[in-house]
């Protein structure tokens, strides 16, 4: 069975080159608009998210503190895509509980191969 990441964004363009990107990877993708949005999917089970860092409702950090204050996602990599690139945004986002960190714009090997390092 595909793995399943759920991906973040309040850029329909972002969302759907990351699906396209991981769907032809193998990988099944869920998007949500935002980080309430985010949250709401999270019902489904979920291997792996990528959030957007500046979105309405509820930001990236935000979204990234609520899923590590859930003791059932605990262990959920999360990572980070951002146009924010800035050392403090990124040791804001590991404070929050970030695995890690990809800038934007990025090239669809570069995120393939992160997920596959950090889904193994």
């Amino acid at each position: 069975m595909a793995k399943v990441i759920l991906t973040v964004d309040d850029s329909a363009s972002v969302r759907q080159m990351v699906k396209f990107t991981l769907s032809d990877a193998g990988y099944s993708v869920i998007e949500a608009v935002d980080g309430m949005d985010g949250l709401a999917k999270l019902s489904s089970p979920v291997n792996l998210v990528i959030t957007d860092l500046n979105m309405p409702n509820l930001d990236g950090i935000g979204l990234i503190r609520s899923v590590r204050a859930n003791p059932a996602w605990k262990g959920l990599p999360i990572l980070m895509l951002t146009t924010e690139s800035q050392e403090a945004r990124k040791l804001e986002g590991k404070a929050a509980g970030a695995t890690g960190w990809i800038v934007k714009p990025f090239t669809p090997q570069q995120i393939v191969a992160v997920v596959k390092r950090v889904l193994g």
